[in-house]
């Protein structure tokens, strides 16, 4: 591939052929501006609400009510927002079922399975350095404490 600059579907500018600091070439590599598909679409997968989302789902189908009681501080139109943006990205299923009252079941769709699996391995990287995270943590509190003094 010739080196220079493509236009992706989401108009993110992605650079081809060139090297960055550590001489690796990567073709996927996006932009930083706000209209960047590959941006908009990690903002979203990746807000905390989201993410709690996916997760519950991975598990069972589960109703709006259900949900809203498991996921801690999450507001009743937070959770609408929420479910109506990764139904729209074709990540959540919705279904109505007809019965009075209405149903309404949430499941995770086939391209949301696959999403889970790496919110799955994030998890893991996470709970396997949390340590050391809380460690870099108290490090930089502990200088910080000692610049304001």
């Amino acid at each position: 591939m010739e080196e220079g600059t493509l236009k992706s579907p989401g108009h993110c500018e992605v650079t081809t052929g060139q090297a960055d600091e550590y001489g690796d070439t990567d073709p996927y590599q996006w932009d930083a501006r706000e209209d960047c598909e590959v941006r908009q679409i990690l903002d979203r997968v990746a807000d905390k609400w989201s993410l709690l989302v996916i997760a519950l789902l991975d598990r069972r189908v589960w109703r709006f009510s259900e949900l809203r009681r498991e996921i801690d501080g999450i507001s009743q139109r937070m959770l609408t927002v929420t479910l109506r943006q990764l139904e729209r990205d074709g990540l959540v299923k919705r279904t109505v079922h007809p019965v009075v009252p209405p149903r309404v079941e949430y499941e995770l769709t086939a391209l949301g399975r696959t999403l889970h699996t790496t919110i799955r391995s994030l998890v893991s990287w996470t709970e396997h350095h949390q340590g050391e995270i809380a460690a870099a943590r108290a490090d930089y509190d502990v200088r910080e404490a000692a610049v304001r003094a």
